[in-house]
């Protein structure tokens, strides 16, 4: 294979020359593009008035809009044509690296070993257990039976009842986060009558009789506890709480210990605990502290004791214990104090050791505490971690007395890998590393950290991953993705889909930038609500670092992000898009103001907290100065691929497809604009079958190696 880094001209829109560039020597004339009719429409908020003229699109049961949207989807595929060849070859390559018959590590629950597994050909894993490593096999779920006459399947939770013999479990078969609740009796192999339509989370009660669900209102907010007791009519099922508060969302939960069953009711910025023991189920639910405005706190429990992290006297959250007779705040015991450069992001409670997750200098980190002497310095170790940039998580842990923890360790180099963890001896045992065949070797690889610096100062870390022997020589072609919202950190984890990219040359990078959670809740909160623009920033100072360091030039920069990663890319290419080549947005939140006025969308009101509310008229024009639909200007902008689908439940279609639209009718340039949406079930994060998804990818990165003129 020609993996030549040489850019080669790719004329926009004509494809004739990037059929030659591809090894054709034809292509038929360039379709027109699809032009979506402008209607007047407008609305007036603080005395302005904003014109909308693709509001008709949102109309999603019009035959008109559907026509329009298939129009866009088959414009795309008409216009990748004469790369069909290179999907089938990126396709091929992808799946070499994919190990097609596999199975998870498995993980104790009870009596019984948990693990899923994947078959060559088929679409989706089966959930199995087995009563020892080498007994029997157990098929619990096969979620290629059950997508059977179904285009699209997710499974939502899965728990099993105390005692092992039945399985609570969700799936959906629409795409828009509609999970139904099943009950499934694993002895008989046949499912209960019981089932719950829009169930969120869901716990069982000690006796395995009693099972707890949370149901979600007409904007998809998980906001109503019920109680269900096996064999009676879900129609008599006891409401146990109802979140009244539209910002927040609750959820139900096991403690590890089993002694408990928590609901967490939480928003963007508080929460508060509510617990009832295990074993009495119909008792009422006590609360552990009142929520209060910018106080979150999470808790597990032990021994008759909570283990709490709050981040009341400090953003970035201490620990504390309390006990669980009277856990009032009143009652808490430090055990590790604030600190500003440390992220506490959970905690898990075995019967001897407490294990905090934490953060620091964007790198996640798990820290093990001895619980026979908690405050010694000595009771306290880091497990280390063998590379300097990575990402690391607490696994699956449900054996709650055991010196062993469970977890996941990844990097740009090294793929998923599963360690046993002695928390005694503190030596880390692999359990399993998915293989990755088809010739692939780490050292082949190299990856950095390296740090941008934003407008005021503040340095933006980035982890970058390339090949061994790729030239700094500012003539690379490079990705550069970020996401930057709701405190969420981003990884450096390995992806085997991506290795065709790195194989052709192709730099792959990360920005940390602020919104994310990579620094800290500080980092988050200068890149949400009134200080949102330093997400944009933070990521244009990246790539303007990256090539004034020559890994990377304007002509050969591709950047990508999805959901409010999609609101970053946005954003960018209307503030700089000189700055990139190829711009490509998934699912992007890009409506911003529309979206955050409408009230009846899912997530709009508890996300005021995150972007603003634009009743407030600061908070609008603040808003309004980023938002990329409203912006969208007369100017060139970057080639452009938008990716999208119809039955996505957390950025409806009509934001990608109104911004698509605006953006046709605006730019100054011939660059393609592809909008390529899923008018099949598909959800937020695009196809479910592993198949489809990699076909999807496959066709993606054909465009972005077209737009790069990436020789194949």
């Amino acid at each position: 294979m020609n993996r030549a880094k040489r850019s080669l001209p790719v004329a926009p829109l004509v494809l004739l020359v990037a059929a030659a560039a591809f090894g054709q020597e034809r292509a038929p004339a360039p379709p027109a593009p699809p032009v979506a009719a402008r209607r007047a429409h407008s609305a007036t908020i603080h005395g302005k008035e904003r014109a909308d003229d693709y509001y008709w699109l949102r109309d999603k049961k019009s035959p008109e809009v559907l026509s329009y949207l298939r129009a866009e989807a088959e414009y795309a595929d008409a216009m990748l044509a004469p790369t069909r060849p290179l999907q089938d070859r990126l396709y091929a390559e992808m799946l070499s690296h994919i190990q097609e018959d596999d199975v998870t590590p498995p993980y104790r629950d009870g009596a019984f070993e948990y693990y899923a597994r994947t078959n060559k050909g088929k679409q989706y894993a089966t959930w199995c257990r087995k009563r020892a490593a080498d007994g029997p096999e157990e098929v619990l779920l096969d979620l290629n039976a059950l997508a059977v006459g179904h285009k699209f399947i997710s499974r939502g939770a899965m728990h099993p009842s105390d005692d092992g013999t039945l399985l609570a479990y969700s799936t959906d078969v629409t795409g828009f986060r509609e999970y139904t609740l099943y009950i499934k009796d694993l002895a008989k192999g046949a499912l209960l009558p019981e089932q719950v339509d829009k169930v969120e989370t869901f716990a069982w009660a000690a006796d395995g009789k009693t099972l707890f669900y949370v149901t979600e209102d007409a904007a998809k907010r998980g906001n109503r506890l019920w109680r269900h007791r096996l064999g009676q009519p879900v129609a008599k099922d006891a409401l146990v709480y109802e979140e009244k508060d539209e910002r927040f969302r609750v959820r139900v939960q096991r403690t590890r210990s089993r002694n408990l069953l928590t609901l967490v009711s939480a928003s963007h910025t508080a929460s508060e605990v509510r617990f009832v023991e295990a074993t009495k189920p119909t008792a009422p639910w006590r609360l552990i502290a009142a929520r209060e405005n910018d106080h979150e706190y999470y808790a597990d429990e032990r021994d008759g004791r909570f283990y709490i992290y709050s981040n009341k006297l400090g953003r970035n959250f201490r620990v504390v214990s309390a006990p669980v007779a009277d856990p009032r705040p009143q009652n808490w015991t430090e055990l590790i104090a604030h600190r500003p450069d440390v992220m506490v992001e959970d905690l898990l409670v075995f019967k001897g050791f407490l294990v905090i997750a934490e953060r620091e200098d964007a790198l996640a980190q798990l820290r093990v505490i001895d619980l026979k002497d908690p405050t010694a310095a000595s009771s306290q170790h880091r497990v280390r971690m063998p590379e300097a940039d990575y990402e690391t998580w607490a696994d699956v842990n449900l054996v709650f007395d055991t010196d062993r923890l469970r977890f996941g360790y990844t990097s740009f180099t090294t793929p998923n890998s599963w360690f046993d963890y002695d928390m005694k001896t503190r030596v880390a045992t692999l359990v399993k590393r998915t293989p990755v065949p088809g010739g692939f070797d780490p050292a082949r690889y190299v990856a950095e950290r390296v740090h941008a610096v934003a407008s005021d100062g503040a340095r933006v870390p980035i982890s970058l991953v390339h090949k061994v022997g790729v030239a700094r020589d500012g003539k690379g072609p490079l990705l550069l993705t970020g996401y930057g919202s709701y405190g969420v950190p981003e990884a450096p984890f390995f992806d085997a889909t991506r290795l065709p990219l790195l194989d052709r040359g192709i730099t792959y990078a990360v920005a940390h930038i602020r919104g994310g959670g990579d620094l800290g809740k500080k980092w988050h909160d200068d890149g949400r609500m009134m200080h949102k623009r330093n997400t944009f920033t933070d990521f244009i100072a990246s790539a303007e670092w990256l090539q004034a360091n020559k890994y990377t030039a304007r002509d050969r920069l591709a950047i990508m992000g999805g959901s409010a990663g999609g609101l970053l890319i946005g954003a960018v290419v209307n503030m700089r898009p000189e700055l990139f080549k190829v711009a490509l947005a998934y699912v992007p939140f890009v409506d911003v103001i529309n979206t955050m006025l409408d009230e009846t969308l899912p997530l709009t009101v508890g996300e005021f907290e995150e972007w603003g509310n634009p009743k407030k008229p600061d908070e609008y024009a603040y808003m309004m100065s980023y938002s990329p639909y409203d912006n969208v200007k007369a100017q060139r902008y970057p080639s452009m691929f938008v990716r999208s689908a119809l039955n996505d439940s957390q950025v409806m279609y009509w934001e990608p497809a109104k911004w698509v639209a605006r953006l046709r009718a605006n730019k100054a340039d011939r660059n393609p604009l592809l909008f390529k949406i899923n008018m099949d079930p598909a959800g937020h994060g695009g196809a479910a079958g592993r198949y489809d998804k990699l076909h999807e990818k496959a066709y993606d990165d054909a465009f972005l190696l077209q737009q790069l003129g990436v020789r194949d």
